[in-house]
């Protein structure tokens, strides 16, 4: 099986940089969004703001104290509601599933996302640039093995941070840090923990058996597994798929018909596999092509039949591209399914070509599932790889 790996993309100072980008006059200054009464709090500062001390949760009325020159803004969450929809879609162009846990932060899970970028880091330096180049926001990213590294990676180099916590390592990089950055310590566990002498998530790692447990009951063998680094929970999605994509931004523009034509059937195979995955079909195929100056041409086209089949959505994918003139060269390409139906079965006296490709498709499903995406590959993922090699 493949390594997991986990992505935690956080936006920075998510209301206020909204509010930035929607008054630009308020750019490099300090805005704190919250409640404007006199028992108000904020609810996001601006990194100007920080500077002056100014936080979250934090009274209003000290905020002003604080940094008296802000500018204080009522939150408008039906905006902040439709730009965090935006960046989930976003999301959903490199994984599967995603999980929200609130407006401004989501999970998603990207393992095997290596077969299409050759770093971990270029896929977590893909994701932050659409999200800044479709919204205008930044974004900090953290990438390991569970989510709770994710989260803790993502944290570490913010604004715009992208920091990989890889295996092995995970222990190690938890040592020094102060025992409130484990889930679960507020401040109550906390004064139990530095009372009993832990100060560092390493003096937990260290621990005598029953040490941890003698100063906070129950919470022990929970804190233990995260002071190592462990945490097998994973990512649920939490909200309807409206639809199904992928695409790639190249670190070296595409000028090779072939070398496009084979990322469009990699696109194409990787949406089928997700559709399967959760039992849909898609009626509608768009295929999306940027090119070097940026210029950006979608196109479109629509089945009377729903399908989760690879060869279907390529060939639409393919006769789209054939349609669109290229005189320079492809910086980005995706393919992204929708108009989504449930997998329907249609029993039929006699077996066709679609059947039977459904069936074989189900089957290397099946065999990914268990063994790896790398067990059983089409043969342009090989021809991909090859085609990286002296880029590497």
């Amino acid at each position: 099986m493949p390594r997991r790996w986990i992505m935690h993309v956080d936006m920075d100072a998510f209301f206020a940089s909204i509010e930035q980008r929607e008054h630009p006059e308020w750019k490099g200054k300090p805005v704190i969004v919250g409640g404007l009464s006199g028992r108000g709090v904020v609810s996001t500062a601006s990194y100007e703001a920080r500077a002056f001390g100014v936080h979250s949760a934090m009274p209003m009325s000290r905020a002003r104290t604080l940094c008296p020159a802000g500018i204080y803004v009522k939150p408008r969450f039906a905006l902040y509601k439709s730009v965090s929809d935006q960046i989930h879609g976003i999301m959903l162009h490199y994984a599967a599933e995603i999980e929200p846990i609130s407006l401004d932060e989501a999970f998603m899970d990207i393992t095997g996302m290596g077969t299409q970028y050759p770093t971990l880091g270029a896929i977590g330096r893909a994701i932050k640039a659409e999200i800044r180049e479709k919204t205008g926001l930044v974004a900090s990213a953290g990438i390991a093995p569970n989510k709770f590294l994710a989260k803790m990676a993502s944290d570490m180099d913010k604004p715009d941070g992208l920091t990989i916590i890889p295996y092995g390592r995970e222990a190690a990089i938890l040592a020094p840090l102060p025992i409130r950055r484990l889930w679960g310590v507020g401040e109550v566990t906390e004064r139990k923990l530095l009372d009993a002498g832990f100060r560092t998530i390493g003096d937990i790692q260290r621990a005598a058996p029953g040490a941890v447990e003698r100063a906070v009951g129950s919470q022990a063998a929970l804190l233990r597994e995260l002071a190592f680094g462990r945490d097998d929970r994973p990512v649920r999605a939490e909200r309807e798929v409206k639809s199904i994509g992928d695409e790639e931004t190249y670190e070296t523009d595409l000028t090779d018909e072939a070398a496009i034509r084979r990322r469009i059937a990699i696109h194409s195979d990787v949406v089928a596999a997700r559709l399967r995955k959760k039992h849909l079909t898609a009626r509608t195929v768009s295929l999306k092509v940027r090119f070097a100056s940026f210029r950006t041409v979608m196109r479109s086209v629509s089945f009377e039949e729903g399908t989760d089949l690879a060869e279907d959505i390529e060939e639409a994918a393919l006769s789209l591209l054939a349609k669109i003139p290229r005189t320079e060269p492809v910086r980005l390409t995706g393919v992204t399914c929708s108009n989504l139906g449930e997998e329907m079965e249609t029993p039929s006296l006699f077996p066709d070509r679609k059947a039977a490709l459904r069936r074989a498709a189900r089957a290397v499903d099946a065999i990914q599932e268990k063994f790896g995406k790398d067990a059983i590959r089409r043969g342009f993922y090989m021809e991909e790889e090859l085609r990286r090699k002296p880029e590497e």
